[in-house]
């Protein structure tokens, strides 16, 4: 599952992107405008405190995939760009809008100023339209045919509903669905159904005063239901590159418990659906990543096939009680040690073992 950083140019993807990533691709202005892809831990405080208690040899995150897709001025009107830009953003599982709440004398806005509003519109306008075309397209043609195709109608008051909500310039986030309608909904691919976070790449002014038009930002992602991340990038790409004691002396003075880019991390994972459950030991403790609503033995599978295909049983204890407690003796004590078969829903934060056969 991929997640896509889109934007307008210089608002800063690629160094979020860097960021996230680890990778080390060029910026700012004359960069190469190419997808990238790389994969970023996800920060979990759980896994810290089970890695503290088991000491293993070993400690794995969870991670997501992320790839930036080059910014798109939409008032070029390159035609072939924004096909480009569209499919990428198409074949991704979530977006990540990467907006502009700063300034620096080196890095000038790519065309007049706007507001963080304002690029979050543009790009958003990019959607609406590319899904606002396709309905066109398909109720024309079904309606060309429509003599001949009587099994249709479904389809066509489907997208009847779609254009009225796209006509609002709403999400088709907010589209219910009827089981019949699901899956021909689905074939479309629409782009405003995708998970949407916003990220607001601000100046460390902005971290501490906050930025020019923040209160009409915070109400726009709101009243769309779109969590909203501030992450200053190029102060945390600063701070990264220092001594951990010095990076939270930094991160002090700058009023933060934790690098906005965790907070980013977290609210992707989230985006996805995704929800950690652990495997512990000597050998390695490990967050694995997994849909909300997999059973135990779909779990199981993640670690490995073998397990999946031997599954017998899980042994399972949740994170809070392991934490209340301080030991997986107590936890068995406490009776709140559990076996559960294949078709257990895990949850998150579930500790698991699971016990299988060759």
């Amino acid at each position: 599952m991929e997640i896509g950083i889109v934007g307008l140019p210089l608002v800063g993807k690629t160094t979020l992107f860097n960021l996230l990533t680890g990778a080390k691709a060029p910026t700012g202005p004359g960069s190469e405008p190419r997808v990238r892809r790389g994969s970023a831990p996800v920060p979990d405080s759980r896994l810290d405190f089970l890695a503290s208690l088991y000491q293993p040899r070993k400690v794995t995150p969870a991670r997501i995939d992320f790839k930036d897709i080059p910014g798109l001025d939409p008032r070029q009107g390159e035609k072939e760009a924004r096909i480009r830009f569209l499919e990428e953003v198409r074949s991704a599982d979530a977006l990540c809008f990467v907006v502009r709440a700063f300034n620096h004398p080196d890095l000038p806005f790519y065309f007049e100023k706007m507001s963080p509003t304002e690029e979050f519109r543009e790009i958003l306008a990019e959607l609406w339209l590319a899904d606002y075309s396709l309905v066109e397209k398909r109720l024309e043609r079904l309606r060309e045919g429509k003599k001949a195709r009587r099994d249709k109608e479904v389809e066509v008051q489907l997208l009847e509903r779609c254009r009225e909500i796209l006509e609002q310039e709403e999400l088709l986030q907010k589209l219910t669905l009827s089981p019949e309608e699901g899956p021909i909904f689905a074939n479309y691919g629409f782009l405003t159904v995708k998970p949407i976070i916003l990220a607001v790449n601000v100046d460390e002014r902005g971290l501490k005063e906050g930025y020019e038009g923040k209160e009409e930002l915070l109400r726009e992602a709101n009243a769309r239901g779109i969590p909203l991340v501030e992450v200053a990038a190029q102060i945390e790409k600063e701070i990264a590159s220092l001594p951990p004691e010095e990076q939270e002396l930094f991160m002090t003075d700058l009023g933060l418990t934790e690098p906005g880019i965790a907070r980013l991390a977290r609210a992707a994972y989230r985006s996805l659906g995704l929800i950690s459950f652990f495997t512990v030991g000597e050998d390695e403790v490990r967050a694995w990543p997994i849909r909300e609503g997999t059973t135990a033995r779909e779990a199981a599978g993640k670690v490995h096939s073998d397990i999946e295909r031997g599954f017998i049983r899980a042994e399972v204890f949740n994170f809070e009680d392991l934490k209340r407690l301080g030991s997986p003796a107590k936890v068995r004590e406490a009776g709140l040690l559990r076996l559960e078969g294949k078709d257990y829903r895990v949850r998150d934060g579930d500790v698991i073992y699971f016990r299988f056969k060759v």
